[in-house]
């Protein structure tokens, strides 16, 4: 059933903090020795030592517990630091070289202390380097040379290559780091440790999940490449998933929580439910889902485990440390707050906490129909709609009458309109990346430029809209939107574009009346430069040369150039800079002082525009929630003319919305997908509840249900449908059972598989649900398998009473419409009967053509026809023919065997004479 895997990062919890659920005393009482447990990419577990440590929340819980609904265990935030224990010691000499480590590797060697499952980049000047087993790692992945230097093996990467390579490390299942610099040149000579290391730090970390930030910026950069394939792109959604579970003793439920979290747009979803013995509410979620990271508890069922580790390569453990049980005054569920706690932490690490304050392949899908967005943010949020169908009869008609406003609209606003999506970048991620602080100046400014000139347009265009749209949601999302934009104005006006563009921090403001540090910091460096400039004079003097000025060569300032044949007269404690054949440059010792404290000052000017830019950022972050409303109104446009075009190019109709009844009726239906005429008119539910459908192999059955099962999922979330006229009830769910696969790795074979599931839906379904069953049974014996496929029909049909669509190979299945003639049908795919010509006795049987018609008829089918598709397969020649004389066989004994046995039934004269008739 699992299309594609979504790989897991490493060690990313060796510092969690953790919640436990409330659960058996007996499973958690052998829990609480047990380690955290990572694991990794290679077999072999590998052994962590573990410190907690008390958080202050839990010092906060236990001033003044509160008494709520439920009480719940509620483990601390434990530090749990995993140190990977080196081998060598800061200042030991290397055992294998005799040496002692330089400063720069005894530097890395503390901070990959703190980060052992870390793959650290660490900025040396002009490029990164790698040291160690990441330069190994790096070697390999990046394809670049790795050489042994001093202790360790390195490789390194030109500064400008950050994002390229920090991604493909990050695709490949790595979690990053980047250490930078903390000083800068200037500011480190003026110091008194001057001769020392430059100190580094830990300044980002990155995975799939957490993607996040200038260095690894997607909006821009990706523009800045010759080749588009140095990079790796953005697959559509990297959650993260946090899964917790506990046990309720005396119900026998398995509740479970789960938290799933997007950093880089800011979506956050959450989910408390019971499940069943086979885990299929889980798995269906993770499946549906599709997270790139998975944080689960250590001691979590066995169960469980086995579930994810067959989804996922590598699965992450925590660590869940007991203190106690708290009330907690929250409106969430247990489960869902025992996962909070991790995911907080987790992404603290990576500095996207903020956040949580408030198949992967479509082509053939109907997501793949459907999306003709332009917008980055308009596609995610189509596959919300796709995935997430209203049940709101007025949320839904509101789609439609935009929908069909759009498609005879003869306005110029709405061409308008939709100009105004195109070309747009992907707004909804930058400003996530913006309320994280982790945005650069030219991302900043395309952002707040590209939302102002939005709001703009549509502030022009509004008193169009408001007397040329009728659609109540068209206009409320339009009318709303500059009102929403308008705070990017007082942003936008303050920064110089040219500065923006060039990542220019230091001239980044116009009016510095907000920025008073930056205006003292730059009248210091003005006061510094009029003092050279004054000195200017005293040179002249010197070297009696009136019209002497200052020179910059190679980006050296303030040089006074001296003819070769006047250097005697140049004083003595002049220093001299540099020189050519005819002169030589020099500066007094006035500007060598001065110089310096030019540069100390400019640097400092750069911290301090950067401390300034955080807090511009934090302010414009007091913003995020109603610019990100507005990104998403812009988005369910894109998505409205998506839909729109759709609708027009495939010649759709608006489907009518049933509130009150669980019915279905399509008149010449259509699949969305492969557009083949599929029935003249389908009517069932409030009477006939199921349809069962038989007919040829190949015949189209399989695709006729997914076509009923497409088309309500496009009227329910405001689409218009492939079809010539459509009525459709609202249904609370689709539940489906097809295709045949096994899972060996949990031990199931095909039959199983196909029973969990069938069982599953049985314990889901309502009666106003949509059911559909594809040849259920089929994986065991023949008798066995009617009998499991009637007695689950009859429960749909009897008790469920839900809307049914069942295929079957299974005569028997049909006689249920004599037992339930109001309630089910019996319909077969059409199809033409090309019969080999008559045979005498003693000739080899031919099997039968068959030209399938690809339309539902009423009825049901006689047989399945399957050696035809035998012949569509090439089978042998030699072999189709004993199949149809063994088919010919099977048949005329099965037929005798029936006639023998309504012979012994009959007891009366007129039913023999019945008997009689019919066998002829």
């Amino acid at each position: 059933m699992v299309s594609s895997r979504a790989s897991v990062s490493h060690a990313t919890l060796t510092r969690l903090k953790d919640f436990s659920c409330p659960g058996s005393s007996e499973s958690r009482a052998s829990d609480q020795v047990r380690k955290m447990e990572v694991e990794p990419s290679v077999s072999a577990p590998q052994q962590h030592s573990v410190m907690n440590s008390y958080n202050e929340l839990e010092e906060e819980l236990k001033e003044e517990p509160i008494k709520i609904k439920q009480e719940f265990s509620f483990s601390q935030f434990t530090k749990n630091t995993v140190i990977k224990k080196s081998s060598e010691e800061p200042g030991v000499p290397n055992r294998r070289t005799k040496t002692v480590y330089t400063p720069l590797e005894e530097q890395y060697m503390e901070i990959k202390k703190q980060h052992a499952d870390t793959v650290l980049c660490v900025e040396c000047g002009y490029k990164y380097r790698f040291f160690g087993e990441d330069a190994e790692i790096a070697a390999k992945e990046l394809n670049i040379t790795c050489h042994l230097d001093h202790n360790f093996m390195t490789a390194s990467i030109p500064t400008h290559r950050l994002f390229v390579h920090v991604r493909r490390l990050v695709s490949q299942g790595y979690k990053v780091g980047v250490v930078k610099q903390t000083e800068t040149t200037a500011i480190k000579a003026s110091s008194t440790n001057k001769s020392s290391l430059f100190t580094r730090q830990l300044h980002a970390l990155y995975t799939k999940s957490t993607l996040v930030g200038e260095d690894v910026n997607p909006l821009l950069k990706l523009g800045d490449l010759e080749q588009a394939e140095d990079v790796v792109q953005d697959s559509g959604n990297n959650y993260l998933m946090c899964v917790s579970e506990s046990f309720d003793k005396q119900s026998k439920d398995l509740p479970f929580g789960i938290q799933v979290v997007q950093p880089s747009i800011g979506d956050l979803m959450v989910d408390c439910f019971k499940d069943n013995v086979s885990h299929s509410e889980l798995e269906s979620r993770v499946l549906k889902i599709q997270p790139v990271e998975i944080l689960v508890p250590s001691d979590l069922s066995e169960v469980t485990e086995r579930l994810l580790r067959n989804i996922y390569v590598f699965t992450i453990f925590f660590f869940p440390f007991k203190i106690g049980s708290y009330s907690l005054c929250m409106g969430l569920e247990s489960p869902i707050i025992c996962c909070l706690g991790p995911v907080i932490q987790y992404l603290t690490e990576f500095k996207l906490e903020k956040i949580l304050l408030c198949s992967r392949y479509i082509k053939g899908s109907l997501l793949w129909v459907l999306d003709h967005t332009q917008t980055p943010f308009g596609k995610r949020l189509l596959r919300k709609w796709v995935s997430q169908p209203l049940k709101s009869v007025i949320d839904i008609q509101a789609r439609q009458e935009a929908v069909a406003e759009i498609l005879s609209s003869e306005s110029s606003v709405l061409p308008s309109l939709q100009s105004l999506l195109t070309r747009l970048p992907d707004l909804e991620r930058g400003l996530c990346s913006i309320y994280h602080k982790k945005c650069s100046t030219q991302e900043f400014y395309l952002i707040t430029s590209t939302l102002s000139r939005l709001s703009a347009e549509l502030q022009a265009l509004m008193p169009a809209i408001q007397s040329q749209l009728s659609s109540a949601l068209l206009k409320n999302l339009l009318l709303d939107t500059p009102q929403l934009l308008s705070p990017t104005h007082n942003f936008l006006k303050v920064l110089d574009e040219k500065a923006a563009k060039t990542g220019n921090k230091t001239e980044m403001f116009v009016d510095l009346t907000d920025f008073p540090v930056i205006r003292n910091r730059k009248e210091e460096i003005q006061s510094v430069l009029s003092d050279i400039m004054k000195h200017r004079r005293e040179v002249r003097l010197v070297l009696k040369n009136p019209s002497l000025d200052y020179t910059t060569v190679s980006g050296q300032q303030f040089l006074i150039e001296v003819k070769n044949s006047m250097s005697s007269i140049v004083p003595a404690d002049w220093v001299k800079i540099n020189s050519t054949k005819i002169v030589g440059r020099y500066h007094t010792p006035f500007i060598v002082e001065k110089h310096r404290r030019l540069q100390q000052l400019r640097e400092q000017l750069v911290i301090d525009c950067n401390h300034e830019w955080i807090n511009f950022l934090q302010l414009f972050g007091d913003h995020y929630y109603i610019l990100r409303k507005a990104v998403c109104h812009l988005a369910t446009m894109d998505c409205l003319f998506s839909l729109a075009q759709v609708a027009k190019e495939n010649n759709y109709c608006r489907p009518e919305i049933l509130e009150d009844k669980s019915q279905i009726l399509i008149m010449a239906g259509k699949h969305p997908v492969i557009t083949t005429l599929m029935g003249d008119e389908d009517q069932y539910g409030d009477g006939k509840r199921a349809m069962i459908i038989t007919g040829p192999n190949m015949g189209g059955k399989s695709s006729y249900i997914r076509q009923v099962a497409l088309v309500t999922i496009m009227a329910q979330l405001g689409s218009f449908v492939p079809a010539r006229e459509a009525s459709v009830g609202i249904v609370d769910g689709i539940y489906v059972r097809m295709g045949a696969s096994d899972n060996i790795s949990r031990g199931r074979s095909t039959f199983m598989e196909e029973l969990v599931e069938a069982s599953d839906i049985l314990d889901r379904a309502t009666s106003r649900s949509l059911v559909i069953l594809d040849e259920l049974g089929r994986g065991t014996s023949t008798h066995d398998g009617i009998a499991i496929a009637y007695a689950t029909l009859e429960s749909f049909i009897r008790d469920v009473r839900c809307m049914t669509l069942f295929v079957t190979h299974y005569p028997p299945l049909c006689e249920l419409e004599h037992l339930y003639p109001q309630l089910v049908g019996n319909y077969h795919m059409a199809f033409l009967l090309n019969e080999p010509e008559s045979t005498s006795d003693g000739e080899e049987v031919q099997p039968e053509f068959i030209t399938f018609l690809y339309q539902l008829i009423e009825g049901a089918g006689a047989r399945s026809y399957g050696l035809n598709v035998a012949r569509l397969a090439e089978i042998p020649e030699s072999i189709l023919r004993t199949a149809a004389f063994k088919s010919k066989e099977l048949e005329a004994l099965v037929n005798s065997r029936r006639l023998l046995s309504d012979a012994w039934s009959i007891t009366n004269k007129e039913a023999l004479l019945d008997w009689r008739k019919s066998s002829l």
